[in-house]
């Protein structure tokens, strides 16, 4: 095996510090995604060492899920759920990298348009400019924020 990735040496310290805390959510939280990197490393025919970006990936798909979850939740009216789903993603949200303002996508989205020339297309461009903007917004923006975004400025 080779050396492990930060952000997982990262989470491993803090599950570390957590427990010996004796912070029942956050060790709970750190567990389940570490459980989730290690899944994905022995998925497949072959187990491999996730790279930082593959580790990241993992994160933002759990937190991803806790939104999903809390969402769910609320509209089902069991709050006390959805808030337990809230806490988990704000526990998560302290790995993810920066999230970009709705101003940031929107100058992104713009920048992309411009770029690929799809404004002529309308929104038959909107997978040319999905394409050149979901690698910079990945873990930094919500995708159907994103997607909002786009058809908004292609629309206009």
């Amino acid at each position: 095996m080779t050396e492990q990735t930060g952000l997982k040496q990262q989470l491993r310290t803090d599950l570390t510090t957590a427990m010996k805390a004796r912070d029942k959510v956050r060790s709970g939280t750190l567990r389940m995604v570490l459980t989730a990197i290690s899944e994905a490393e022995v998925s497949g025919t072959q187990s491999h060492e996730l790279t930082e970006q593959q580790v990241l990936d993992v994160v933002i798909k759990e937190a991803k899920k806790r939104r999903e979850a809390e969402e769910a939740f609320a509209n089902a009216a069991r709050p006390e759920l959805a808030e337990k789903e809230r806490v988990e993603a704000a526990v998560l949200a302290d790995y993810l990298p920066q999230q970009l303002t709705a101003d940031q996508v929107a100058a992104l989205v713009t920048e992309a348009i411009a770029s690929t020339g799809a404004a002529e297309l309308g929104m038959k461009g909107m997978g040319k400019v999905m394409g050149v903007v979901t690698p910079q917004t990945r873990g930094r923006a919500d995708g159907g924020a994103v997607a909002a975004e786009v058809r908004r400025q292609l629309a206009g």
